[in-house]
């Protein structure tokens, strides 16, 4: 999975670096941080990306950044970091198994609270998944497949449940066109998909949570 970590943007990974530096120890609370200069020299980046990284961590409240004086640790671990930002530097494997776990909540909702409106939603981004596997068009194939899942969650009429999967599926999302080659698994797949929206249909959460279920062991969202 180590290809995947280029897809972020390098403020991004030189802050999850500084990040994991200093909750092991590497720097001390009230250390100061080496100078502009030699942070560049450290990690191969360039000024702005090491401000962009530095001003990441001062919003966590990990840095202070103190005009002419320097750059110090403020603390080893945020306690105010915003949700969004803890799932866009998550691993792919923590965060694939939150959507997971999720997911299985959702269908099962789905299927006592969607309404007909909702089956529209679901009927047709199950319709753009199945003519993009067949079309072995990945991309959209993959987009279908997330807005599925996305329409499902909405069915479930529990806000919490989904902004967090929606959150979950977008940063998920730009890693899956690096995880499949083709459209195979989608279209082996399709006919659980058609399964899950007959039992969110039939209102039978039960077996809606056992197809999700299914979904997942395959290895496919």
């Amino acid at each position: 999975m180590e290809k995947l970590i280029e897809k972020k943007s390098l403020a991004d990974e030189v802050a999850s670096r500084l990040r994991k530096q200093i909750s092991t120890d590497y720097y001390k609370i009230g250390e100061k941080l080496p100078t502009e200069p030699e942070l560049m020299k450290s990690f191969g980046v360039g000024r702005s990306t090491i401000r962009e990284a530095i001003k990441i961590l001062s919003n966590l409240g990990l840095l202070k950044v103190q005009q002419g004086v320097g750059t110090f640790i403020e603390q080893k671990n945020s306690t105010t970091e915003p949700m969004d930002q803890r799932l866009k530097r998550a691993n792919f494997e923590d965060l694939d198994e939150v959507r997971q776990i999720l997911e299985l909540k959702i269908a099962e909702k789905a299927a006592v609270m969607k309404t007909e409106q909702d089956i529209q939603n679901i009927r047709k981004h199950l319709s753009d998944r199945k003519i993009a596997a067949n079309a072995g068009l990945l991309k959209e194939c993959i987009d279908a497949d997330v807005n599925f899942h996305i329409a499902i969650a909405e069915a479930s009429k529990n806000a919490i449940l989904t902004d967090l999967y929606k959150s979950a599926s977008e940063h998920l999302q730009k890693r899956f066109i690096h995880i499949y080659k083709d459209t195979a698994i989608f279209i082996q797949t399709q006919h659980l998909h058609e399964q899950l929206l007959k039992h969110i249909i039939a209102s039978e959460p039960k077996k809606a949570w056992n197809i999700a279920a299914k979904i997942i062991a395959r290895g496919i969202e």
